[in-house]
């Protein structure tokens, strides 16, 4: 998006207006002026919001095709298209930030932009489908609705209809996960070996901690974020602790008790070099995870083709049929 430089005095305005905004807590749309840093946010956080629904769906569309029943696989396939779904809509309102689609795959692809780290992790059995649904699909409800009333209009509106979906996800993951807890031995050994590998990467979903989050204090300021990592990893852990109780799995940190004096879990650090280290590229699957997202996009390059050929006939047609006609010389 181009925009023609503001004198300093209508700048000093516009950065006023934007401002006074922020402070009544009212939306900023995508014709509002905006300063850069602002606009250069957002398009970071929204397009990496986007690119871990599309690079999520790889980890439980691995099991789409060896779930169990024609009920599981009917639920995990509607699963995959709503992700789908949810990067369309996240790429859609970053592309009123004067950024094309294109581009921002381009910078997925090339390794530029991030997604989500907890997609760099494998899924090694059934059990995973449900526990992405309960733990990371329950992390990302707690990140995600208080983004229901980010700043930016465009990226609020396409939260509420992810954050109404991923609820339903949650619950999904939760019911797979308590029919298996009632099943055999293996069942729930199943489960509990699952949520072993997945405790510890959800708590990292939330980021950092804020006093190494280079962008959340900004970000908060602007009203883009309005919970820091820390807060709502907290959230998480109070939320989730009930809910394992009732399933009868064990979470794996020897030093989750409630603290009475707090009002609140304790729980122990994350490992935060894992963390580094999979947002650098070195998790278990992130060479896996952009491969297939690079051979998926190269083997859908015929269709992105022939849509844009079809738009461009289109169009062609509508203007031909738009153009007056002409008569003969005399005709009527």
């Amino acid at each position: 998006m181009t925009t023609t430089p503001a004198r300093p005095d209508q700048e000093e305005r516009l950065q006023a207006a934007f401002d006074a905004t922020i402070a009544r807590h009212d939306r900023i749309e995508p014709r509002d002026w905006m300063p850069d840093p602002y606009r250069r946010t957002l398009v970071r956080q929204i397009a990496q919001h986007a690119h871990s629904e599309i690079i999520g769906m790889q980890p439980e569309g691995n099991w789409i095709g060896r779930a169990p029943s024609l009920r599981r696989k009917a639920i995990l396939l509607a699963k995959v298209q709503d992700e789908a779904g949810h990067g369309l809509y996240l790429y859609a309102a970053c592309e009123t930030l004067g950024v094309s689609r294109a581009e921002l795959t381009e910078l997925l692809l090339t390794g530029r932009q991030k997604y989500s780290s907890i997609f760099n992790y494998p899924t090694l059995s059934y059990a995973d489908v449900g526990t992405i649904g309960w733990l990371v699909d329950g992390a990302a409800i707690c990140n995600q609705v208080p983004l229901c009333r980010t700043s930016y209009g465009p990226y609020g509106r396409a939260m509420i209809r992810i954050c109404k979906e991923e609820s339903f996800h949650q619950r999904q993951g939760y019911e797979l996960l308590m029919t298996m807890m009632r099943g055999t031995s293996e069942q729930r050994a199943m489960v509990q070996e699952s949520v072993d590998r997945f405790w510890w990467p959800a708590l990292m979903m939330f980021g950092p901690p804020d006093t190494q989050s280079p962008n959340s204090e900004r970000s908060m300021a602007w009203g883009i974020k309005r919970n820091s990592n820390d807060e709502l990893r907290q959230k998480f852990v109070d939320m989730t602790v009930p809910q394992a109780e009732a399933l009868g799995v064990t979470l794996p940190d020897p030093g989750l008790r409630w603290n009475e004096e707090r009002g609140h879990h304790d729980f122990g650090e994350p490992d935060w070099a894992e963390l580094a280290a999979v947002i650098r590229g070195d998790g278990p699957c992130n060479a896996q995870r952009l491969a297939h997202r690079r051979a998926a996009h190269e083997d859908g390059a015929w269709v992105r083709e022939a849509a844009t050929a079809f738009a461009e006939r289109s169009a062609q047609d509508r203007t031909e049929a738009a153009a007056p006609t002409t008569t003969g010389e005399g005709g009527r």
